[in-house]
This record gives structure tokens, sequence and C-alpha cells, in this order.
């Protein structure tokens, strides 16, 4: 399911100003997190662009990149995002941030996972049979799930594993109601923990670092692309204003930031 949010701030008066628009493809958790309501009225406010928003899977934005049906994206897959970009329709693809992933589930933990590094967890997850909610959605947090089923030398399959195709905080909603586990990017699930009764039970192994990064179109990817759109909402997000709103976003709520800001940085580097 594609979920489409209108653009930010107001539209303004009739005329060319009105029309200065671009399509933002982007994972589900930079909105349900709440990030996006952030940074986008600050973007609309600097650049004079407004975002028109599709929030869907990190697959799924690269394919409405290579159909050109987006002028921006900005995703957390970067296995299938090196290949994408090996396909010759992108600009640049430049380093936004991090967070980490999180196994989360039920207070009682029927499968006995809590504090256990996450491939021993996905392998105890199976072994006991217990509920797992899987987005199933080719999204960046679905390609991190896969990995790690995996690593653990397991194929998931029984009534025990279920998915849902849908966003992070539809899964997260799910789990929570089934009493099961799920992977979750740590933003969606703080975000959303006062409504789940579900705990983090494993967490901190580096291979759980959740990468972000923009991804310019060009037109190589279809005549609708808008290249300085792209160039425009990627150089913002790489800006010192913006980083600066990135590390600040949650601390207020949760006491701590969602995301760390990592423009600049040495990607090798990340989560050592």
């Amino acid at each position: 399911m594609i979920a489409l949010i209108a653009g930010c701030g107001n539209p303004g008066p009739a005329g060319p100003s009105a029309e200065k628009s671009l399509i933002l493809a982007t994972t589900t958790s930079t909105q349900d997190s709440g990030l996006l309501d952030e940074l986008l009225p600050a973007f609309t406010r600097d650049s004079g662009w407004q975002v028109k928003t599709l929030a869907v899977g990190s697959g799924q934005a690269l394919e409405l990149g290579r159909r050109g049906e987006a002028d921006v994206l900005l995703v957390h897959s970067p296995a299938a995002e090196e290949a994408f970009m090996a396909e010759g329709v992108a600009g640049r693809r430049l380093l936004v941030m991090h967070n980490d992933f999180v196994l989360v589930g039920p207070a009682a933990d029927p499968a006995g996972i809590r504090g256990t590094p996450s491939v021993e967890a996905m392998g105890k997850i199976a072994a006991a049979q217990a509920v797992f909610v899987s987005r199933g959605d080719d999204s960046g947090t679905n390609a991190k799930e896969k990995d790690l089923w995996a690593k653990a030398g397991v194929t998931p399959e029984g009534s025990w594993y279920q998915s849902t195709g849908q966003g992070m905080g539809e899964t997260l909603r799910v789990a929570s109601e089934k009493g099961g586990y799920t992977l979750s990017d740590r933003a969606t699930y703080l975000a959303q923990r006062d409504t789940l009764s579900l705990d983090i039970l494993s967490e901190g192994d580096p291979g759980l670092l959740n990468v972000y990064h923009v991804i310019e179109m060009t037109s190589k990817a279809g005549d609708r692309v808008q290249p300085e759109a792209a160039t425009a909402f990627a150089d913002w997000i790489v800006s010192p204003p913006a980083q600066q709103m990135i590390g600040q976003f949650g601390v207020a709520k949760f006491g701590q930031p969602l995301f760390t800001p990592d423009a600049g940085k040495d990607e090798a580097a990340l989560g050592r």
C-alpha cells in the first residue's frame, strides 16, 4: 500500500510558485517515526519546493525511481541501492543518517530471546515456532530480516510466520495484537511504543545498523523527473541545518535522538 502524503506548508497563491512541487519516495519509517513532519516544512520554507511524499518500502521506492515516478529517494536498503545505482538512471547517492534495528516482542518472551544476539534470537524464535510478524514488503527492514534468517540458517515457514505486506507502523500494531515478535527500526518503535505491548528484547549488534541515503533521480529514468528538484532536496538534507534537525529529532520526547546525522562521514566507520 502506498501512502500519499500531501505537501507541507500552505500552497500559496496560484501561479508558477504553486506548481513548484517534487515527489519524494521514501521508506515508511521516516513517515511513521514523525521525522518527515519535522523536516519537510523546513525544506519547503528554505527552498520553495512543495513535497508530495510516497511512503513505501525501500524496494518500492527504488522501483518508483526506476520508473521515473519520483524525483528523489530517501531509502535504507544498501545492497539494493548499490544494485540500483549500477543501472545508471540515478545521480548522486549521499549518506544522510543512521539508526538501528531492534527485535521486539511480548514481555513474556516465549522464545527466550531477551538479551541474546540477533542471529541467535532468530534461531530461538524459529525453534519455538513463536509468532513472528514480517513486513513482507520488500522494504529495507524486510531485507534485513531475511538476512538475519539466512545467517541463522532458518527458512521461516509455517503458521507461526506471518506477513502483513504493510509498513512498519502497521506491522508493529499487528505484532502487538498477536503477541508476536518483529524486527523494527528503533525510531518507529519508540514513536509508537506507548500504543504497543512490545518490549525491545534484542539490540545493539553491529549487524543491526540501519543506514539511510538520499538518491537523486535524473532524466535518464524518465521525462517526468525533475533533476533540479532532486538536487535541491539532496543538497538540503545533507546541509548543516537539516543535519542538526535530524540529530535533535526525538530528544525532547524520548530523551534520545531517533536518528544520528551522518552527512560527510566515512560510511565504513559507522557503528564502530
